[in-house]
């Protein structure tokens, strides 16, 4: 977004108010307000404050800017992202506090999410004389370090290992480990060393990733590289780490800090573990949390061995929040330790972006805008999103295609590689369309305008049709035939949406070996409304097996749906369903709704079809 005349840096702000003003939650800024602090951190022998600062989740954003909308990123909450204005908020607080006094941070996901990070893994691949811009915009930030994402194997090692070597600082993964040897495959932790008050510091710094990786790039790391759990890992890492010499760690975790897994008991260790390293490892000072996407200004966990409190931060994606953390030391019995630490965010939407980091990275920008704008194949009869919500269509029919094959070519070689595979997507854009002729990689954009991923779980007969019926709920109850115009009969006003129902969350639901087939009866109540429910032209029983390819928001519990959050999971490569539909159109280099669009359901009354006009 363009700054609002409420966050507008003006042009003689100092850096101090414009910190202030960017301040989050959490402490607050302790050099912002205590005036023993100054440009050399406290005190000259005793005592001295490290400042930390983290990103986490780049997602291959450097600029304030959405690809698939040609236009400046928005959304409700005026959020700005981007590595561009995150690096403003880093060399402030580093003129601030002096920048021997600073340690910059990233906590993974750097490589993928944007077209910007697609078109330089798969249009024109980085190589020794092509640089990926997230390497150019975090060498020109200046990092000290950074931490393997789960994202950052989607592409293949060799584009990792080459992003790897592009970089000026190190990428750690202590638990990303030789699938033979056991020895880890990345630098697993890297020291600094900062001249403190007339003495030596040694920051020892870990990086640790999800190992849910093993799950989601199965076919990149399978037979290479395994993944031991993160407490487990470091319960190796830190104690050798203090041997080597370092007075404090800092863990860069690309795990969420509320445990939790997506894949169940797949994996023996959970996906996200940032609390539980807190609790279980001793000697760690503080944690910069990656990987769920939310907003931690400041958390204390309490090691469960030493009864020491650790700090952890996440801010939260995309560069919209900037960490930073306050580690003040004493100096005692010949090293330094942390007697007190506090944290905070800094918001991105505050400031402008760094002329610096917006000037390398312009002419590799300027190449994807040309990309995203340009013919990737055709369309063979217009599809629109215009009367999705009330009647079957070719534009969720060809999301629904695009996820079931995807999920089907993942289940080859699996128990469920012959179980149907059923797929589920929502109207989500009433102005969606992709006319007939040449389609652009924004056109297919815009069917799916959400940064969902894709997840293929297990479903019974009974669950199928009980999801059927709570994606019902979305219709009004009318009788009569109509014609009814759409107000009366869609966006329903339940319990759980009184200022009615989202057509986000009406979903539809579509097989792709067989056809899936019903009616919606909205003469009768909630609940009993799916008719005629029908796989291939025979009734479906309670008890037939179904693979249902879902997206993550849905999976997580997103609308409600009953069944999704404890049925099994059978595929999850954290794939994103937009560039999924990207790289179908791509590759058959054209869409052919006769090829795919049927009509498979239908609103009746009484058994009796409606008609809904617009």
């Amino acid at each position: 977004m363009t700054n609002s005349p409420e966050t507008r840096k003006l042009p003689h702000t100092t850096r101090r108010q414009m910190l202030t003003a960017a301040v989050v939650g959490g402490a607050g800024l302790a050099g912002i307000t205590a005036p023993e602090a100054d440009a050399h951190g406290w005190g000259h022998n005793k005592s001295f404050r490290l400042t930390v600062l983290g990103t986490t989740d780049l997602h291959g954003h450097v600029y304030n800017w959405d690809y698939f909308k040609n236009a400046e990123y928005d959304d409700k909450a005026h959020n700005d992202i981007g590595a561009a204005k995150a690096a403003t908020l880093i060399k402030a607080v580093r003129a601030e506090r002096g920048r021997h006094t600073c340690l910059t941070l990233d906590a993974g996901d750097t490589i993928q999410g944007t077209p910007l990070a697609y078109y330089y893994a798969k249009i024109t691949p980085i190589s020794r004389t092509i640089k990926h811009p997230m390497a150019v915009a975090m060498n020109a930030i200046g990092y000290d370090a950074a931490a393997l994402g789960n994202h950052e194997f989607n592409y293949g090692l060799d584009i990792l290992r080459t992003f790897q070597r592009q970089l000026n600082h190190p990428l750690l993964g202590a638990n990303a480990l030789d699938w033979k040897t056991g020895r880890s495959v990345f630098p697993p932790f890297t020291f600094k060393r900062i001249w403190a008050g007339g003495r030596l510091l040694t920051v020892g710094i870990l990086g640790l990733v999800t190992p849910g990786v093993a799950i989601w790039d199965k076919a990149n790391v399978d037979g290479k590289v395994k993944f031991n759990g993160i407490v487990e890992q470091a319960k190796i890492a830190v104690p050798r780490m203090k041997r080597l010499g370092a007075d404090i760690v800092v863990v860069s975790c690309h795990s969420g800090a509320d445990t939790s897994s997506s894949y169940g008991d797949a994996l023996p260790y959970p996906e996200n573990a940032s609390t539980l390293l807190a609790q279980q490892v001793p000697d760690i000072d503080a944690i910069l949390v990656g990987h769920a996407h939310v907003e931690i200004p400041q958390r204390y966990v309490t090691n469960e061995k030493t009864g020491k409190q650790v700090l952890l931060s996440e801010p939260y994606y995309w560069g919209n929040r900037v960490t930073v953390m306050d580690l003040n030391l004493t100096w005692a019995r010949g090293r330094w330790s942390v007697a007190s630490a506090t944290s905070t965010l800094l918001n991105s939407n505050t400031v402008d972006e760094d002329p610096q980091v917006a000037r390398v990275v312009r002419s590799a920008h300027e190449k994807v805008l040309a990309y995203v704008n340009s013919k990737i194949g055709v369309c063979t009869q217009e599809m629109s999103g215009a009367t999705a919500c009330w009647e079957d269509s070719a534009a969720v029919d060809f999301i629904n295609l695009v996820q079931a094959t995807t999920v089907k070519a993942g289940l080859v070689g699996t128990a469920d590689a012959n179980t149907p595979v059923l797929s589920i997507a929502a109207p989500f854009s009433r102005d969606a369309d992709i006319p007939a002729g040449d389609v652009t990689v924004r056109d297919v954009a815009g069917l799916y305008i959400y940064d969902n991923t894709l997840l293929g779980i297990k479903f019974t007969g009974a669950q199928v049709k009980a999801y059927l019926e709570q994606s019902a709920t979305y219709f009004k109850q009318v009788t009569g035939t109509g014609p009814f115009p759409s107000s009366a009969v869609t966006n329903a006003v339940t319990a759980t949406a009184p200022n009615g129902t989202p057509d986000y969350n009406y979903d539809v639901m579509g097989g792709l070996d067989a056809r899936l087939t019903y009616d919606i009866d909205i003469a009768q109540a909630p609940g009993s409304r799916i008719k005629n429910l029908q796989y291939g032209g025979q009734a479906i029983g309670d008890a037939d097996p179904f693979v249902i390819a879902i997206n993550n928001y849905r999976q997580s519990g997103g609308g409600g749906f009953p069944g999704v959050t404890t049925a099994p999971v059978v595929y999850n490569r954290q794939g994103e369903i937009r560039q999924a539909l990207i790289d179908y159109v791509t590759a058959k280099g054209q869409i052919d709704p006769p090829t795919f669009h049927t009509i498979d359901w239908k609103l009746v009354s009484g058994g009796t079809p409606i008609t809904v006009t617009a």
